[in-house]
């Protein structure tokens, strides 16, 4: 897969970057090598190869899911600017 020159604008435009005419050569350049990149790794046979969470083995840590009252309030609150009946209270930002 080649990505040539409209295609970088549009990826541009879709994810809302102003791209220099001067830059979309570059840009190319750089898209094409991580596409091929991609290509490279789908040839990998990964077939009996279990997913694992780091290179070292290890087992992930469990927590209990259990369903609380989120402890005391008061100390949740304790940091908060302002708060009022045990909820923060923030400035309003939508008219």
């Amino acid at each position: 897969m080649s990505v040539d020159a409209a295609t970088v604008r549009r990826i541009a435009r879709l994810a809302r970057i102003a791209v220099a005419d001067d830059e979309v050569e570059h840009l190319q350049g750089e898209l094409n090598a991580m596409l091929a990149f991609v290509e490279q790794l789908s040839e990998v046979d990964v077939e009996g190869v279990e997913p694992m969470t780091s290179v070292t083995p290890m087992a992930m840590k469990m927590r209990v899911d259990a369903v609380t009252d989120g402890g005391n309030a008061e100390a949740v609150l304790a940091n908060a600017p302002q708060s009022e009946d045990d909820f923060y209270l923030v400035p309003k930002v939508i008219e």
